[in-house]
């Protein structure tokens, strides 16, 4: 079975940090390429950034852009989001996504998998 799995969301003080892993499994093709993505409440879903797997190369949105890294434990199969300098704008639920493409990108249209997602709440 296909299976993304969020973890390490959480509540955190407006300035802190908080460390959010992507476990995928289940997959009968290589996944080449993480993307996450956030919802707000009333808001749209909206990319927040991506990793190619095999290279390394990442992507972000400008609004986390500089203060959120993200990273791949290949050999886990698990996918980083650090999150620092967070801000009570950040607060919302956090999914990890997939295709089957291996197709770095952050529209939600994109992707063929979701997990769950993570709750991050950030207080000012």
């Amino acid at each position: 079975e296909v299976q993304l799995v969020e973890s390490g969301g959480g509540l955190v003080q407006a300035g802190g940090s908080l460390r959010l892993s992507c476990a995928a499994s289940g997959f009968s093709f290589d996944v080449y390429a993480i993307s996450w993505f956030r919802q707000a409440p009333g808001k749209e879903r909206e990319g927040v950034s991506c990793i190619n797997r095999i290279d390394g190369t990442t992507y972000y949105a400008d609004s986390v852009k500089g203060r959120f890294t993200t990273s791949s434990d290949n050999a886990k199969n698990t996918v980083y989001l650090q999150m620092n300098s967070l801000k009570p704008e950040d607060t919302a639920v956090y999914y990890c996504a997939a295709n089957e493409l291996g197709i770095a990108t952050m529209s939600p249209l994109g992707m063929d998998y979701w997990g769950k997602g993570t709750l991050v709440t950030v207080s000012s």
